[in-house]
């Protein structure tokens, strides 16, 4: 190579510690396109797009995202005689075999940096593709195993958030209120699913009663929207115990007072 081929050093050096771009996941599970849910999943990507975050979105519906865990998704079984689903899973991440519509959903998850779960509320819980969805692709081996749980799971340092719709007027939702806290009600996704897995869980966006309100309502949800994805480095998260706060009995080390609405010291 000649003197004018060389590259410049300090090129090469700027090229060497460029930053990875930030990337986010965007999982949206709503049967209908014109849903005001739809609405905020394009505020939510239009906001991180804006802040310069590479978005994939998986649109479980359009997609056809099969929900069902079977036997069938592995090719090469461990317990052929018997499905024990984690321990399959687990055994297809290390044999590189698992369905290839999980494995694209694992390498996004893998990828982002942020991950919204966008769906309406139903039956206290989410529509049933979105549920499956987590079943088959917080795999064991990347999500969690091998004692990997909470700030030791497999996505620890990647934060995520619960943005939700619901036909119920926000009194109905409230730690008094017909239907109980809504912390409650979302506490086995933001503790059970994202927290457990590793995740840094931002408080959830609960947009009440969307069919009932009107346009100058939702639009407001969606301008409370547009702050929380400007702020998702540096909100503060829900402040889930840790694993070291617990003894060899699994329960609070004496000292470590209660601080999220799942745990409470008995009476």
């Amino acid at each position: 190579m000649t003197d004018s081929d060389a590259v410049p050093a300090a090129s090469s050096t700027a090229a060497e510690g460029a930053a990875e771009p930030e990337r986010a996941l965007v999982v949206f599970a709503n049967p209908e396109p014109t849903s005001f849910g739809a609405s905020m999943r394009d505020r939510i990507v239009a906001g991180l797009e804006a802040q310069g975050v590479e978005v994939e979105v998986s649109d479980l519906y359009e997609m056809g995202f099969d929900p069902v865990a079977r036997g069938e998704d592995f090719r090469d079984r461990r317990f052929p005689d018997r499905l024990w689903y984690d321990r399959e899973q687990q055994h297809a991440v290390r044999g590189d075999t698992l369905p290839d519509d999980v494995a694209v959903e694992v390498e996004k998850l893998r990828r982002a940096d942020l991950v919204v779960l966008v769906f309406p509320l139903w039956w206290f819980s989410v529509p049933a593709i979105m549920k499956g969805w987590i079943d088959r692709t917080f795999v064991k081996e990347v999500a969690y195993g091998s004692a990997r749980r909470y700030e030791n799971g497999g996505f620890a340092g990647k934060r995520a958030m619960i943005v939700t719709t619901t036909n119920a007027w926000p009194g109905m939702l409230e730690p008094d209120g017909l239907m109980g806290d809504v912390e409650i009600v979302l506490w086995p996704l933001q503790n059970g699913v994202l927290a457990y897995t590793g995740f840094t869980v931002l408080p959830a966006l609960v947009a009440n009663a969307v069919a009932f309100v009107d346009d100058d309502a939702r639009a407001g949800i969606l301008d409370e929207l547009d702050g929380r994805i400007r702020d998702w480095r540096t909100a503060e998260p829900i402040p889930f115990h840790r694993s070291d706060e617990v003894g060899e009995d699994w329960r609070l080390l004496p000292g470590v007072e209660p601080r999220v609405i799942g745990h409470r010291r008995p009476a």
